[in-house]
């Protein structure tokens, strides 16, 4: 079974959202993050977000290393929709996160679901309600120039005739999302406020560990 969503439908932000922690997941506004979904209180979370608003947030745990079910986290999150959904034969769930907008969690409603469950303050983040037009500003030339020197030290390959299409939000968004950086670093991107902000991380982030690293031969997409 197979659903497909459109990604530019409009949700209410609502006060409170199922949360998924995860280290080094990283949704953006405007990305889409397949997930496979197998532990039980997960697959009831999207069960549950099915019959709602289709909404998960994705939030990293502040130290990956530490056990147990509830794990402290960071304080920032990026709510996405669940745009594509398959049940697989082997009972897991193989969905798309397409994303909305980032949150603060305020606190944990501490209802009585498997899985949890935060008040969230949207606020901080009203940017990601409009469009963002600062990434104008990105020297689109010095931006794919360090791209292309941090993809050749990963060993990373790239659709370069899409990437010369691409808008640089785009770019950002997918370079951002789909590199090897550590959860920190992926924390940094997300919670930096515009395009543009998030482009400059970036490339500070790929200038530092584009010369050091070597890698197999993998795909970006």
């Amino acid at each position: 079974m197979a659903i497909q969503k459109n990604p530019r439908q409009r949700t209410k932000l609502p006060a409170a959202i199922p949360i998924f922690p995860l280290s080094g997941a990283l949704l953006l506004p405007n990305g889409q993050l397949p997930l496979n979904i197998f532990e039980p209180r997960y697959l009831r979370m999207v069960d549950d977000a099915l019959g709602a608003e289709r909404m998960i947030g994705m939030i990293q745990p502040l130290d990956p290393a530490r056990g147990g079910d509830e794990p402290p986290l960071y304080d920032v999150g990026c709510a996405g929709r669940i745009t594509s959904f398959t049940e697989t034969g082997d009972g897991r769930y193989l969905i798309t996160l397409t994303g909305l907008h980032r949150f603060r969690i305020e606190g944990e409603t501490g209802d009585a679901a498997p899985y949890r469950i935060a008040n969230v303050d949207w606020g901080a983040f009203n940017i990601d309600a409009h469009r963002d037009i600062s990434g104008d500003t990105v020297d689109r030339e010095e931006f794919i120039e360090i791209m292309q020197d941090y993809l050749e030290a990963e060993s990373l390959k790239t659709d370069w005739d899409a990437v010369d299409e691409a808008p640089i939000e785009a770019l950002v968004v997918s370079l951002a999302m789909g590199c090897p950086f550590a959860p920190n670093e992926k924390q940094a991107l997300l919670e930096a406020v515009t395009v543009a902000d998030r482009a400059e991380c970036l490339m500070a982030l790929m200038e530092m560990s584009g010369a050091d690293e070597t890698g197999g031969d993998q795909t970006l997409q």
